[in-house]
């Protein structure tokens, strides 16, 4: 019997928290995958899930031993892909990125991409949650700020440049702050970031906004904003086509923070996988030009 005998069968009810419905995946019978199960079970000497009749879970024992199924799993993939890609992107490329990010600019960098490599096929989540990784099954991220998991890997591909803003009339209403400590009494519109940043002689500042609008939305925060309803804070390719307008002013420019890193994120092991690291370098060319063309033409 083979060590690894039986560990298929044992993820595949891990997904479907099912043994009928890890039959159906693995299109083979309920019981084939019962007996699989109960087989790896006797060989660990552990018992990987709880069964009723209703329901199948995971005992703790079953979810620290599915992590390591996965990372052997994911591990044999990537071996196989970086044999098989031979320097060419090829196999499934899962990203995730921001919405407003993804759906502007990273979704069309990355649909060019895969026009120039036929043998690569491209999955995109865009969502403003924070996606791991690992246990989600993502090759990459494009993310801003900071990045800390050891288990991951960044590489810069671009930055952004992070304005305040108001509205004319609202200047004219309420005044025009000059410090930022003075934002403190004027409406602030927030967006995604509980703080806006700040740079004060040399050193960073962060100020908490307050208001009577919030939203996850850089679109509808800039909105609010050219309708007067306060000051925001936002990336540039947000605030640049209503600032050529007029329609917004810029405050506190002699405070403005170092421009914010954009970064591709990536499991370790996969650095040296053809697909990202072609990825990767395309971003890199083209995004941040991308962002400013794109800002400028809006």
């Amino acid at each position: 019997m083979s060590k690894w005998e039986g560990l298929d069968e044992f993820m595949a009810v891990a997904a479907a928290s099912s043994f009928t419905g890890a039959a159906r995946s693995l299109s083979v019978s309920t019981t084939h995958v019962s007996r699989a199960v109960m087989a790896l079970e006797q060989r660990i000497n552990a018992q990987l899930f709880y069964r009723t009749t209703r329901t199948v879970r995971l005992t703790d024992t079953g979810r620290v031993f599915l992590e390591q199924c996965r990372r052997i799993a994911a591990e044999t993939d990537e071996a196989i892909a970086h044999i098989a890609e031979q320097g060419e992107p090829a196999g499934e490329l899962r990203v995730t990125c921001s919405t407003a990010m993804g759906e502007r600019y990273v979704a069309p960098l990355i649909r060019r991409f895969a026009m120039h490599h036929p043998r690569l096929s491209v999955s995109i989540e865009l969502t403003n949650r924070v996606v791991d990784l690992m246990t989600e099954d993502f090759d990459l991220a494009i993310r801003t700020g900071t990045i800390s998991d050891p288990r991951l890997i960044k590489t810069r591909i671009a930055s952004r440049r992070l304005y305040t803003c108001a509205a004319p009339d609202y200047l004219a209403r309420a005044g025009r702050p000059t410090t930022v400590e003075e934002i403190g009494a004027h409406e602030c519109i927030g967006g995604t970031s509980g703080s806006w940043h700040f740079k004060v002689d040399g050193v960073e500042v962060a100020h908490r906004p307050s208001g009577r609008f919030r939203c996850n939305s850089g679109h509808a925060v800039v909105d609010a904003c050219v309708a007067g309803l306060g000051i925001c804070q936002l990336p540039e390719f947000y605030v640049l086509p209503h600032l050529q307008h007029g329609m917004v002013e810029l405050i506190l420019e002699d405070c403005r923070p170092d421009d914010e890193p954009i970064w591709a994120v990536y499991p370790q092991r996969r650095h040296l996988v053809p697909k990202i690291h072609f990825v990767v370098e395309h971003l890199r060319r083209e995004l941040e030009a991308a962002m400013t063309t794109r800002s400028v033409q809006a």
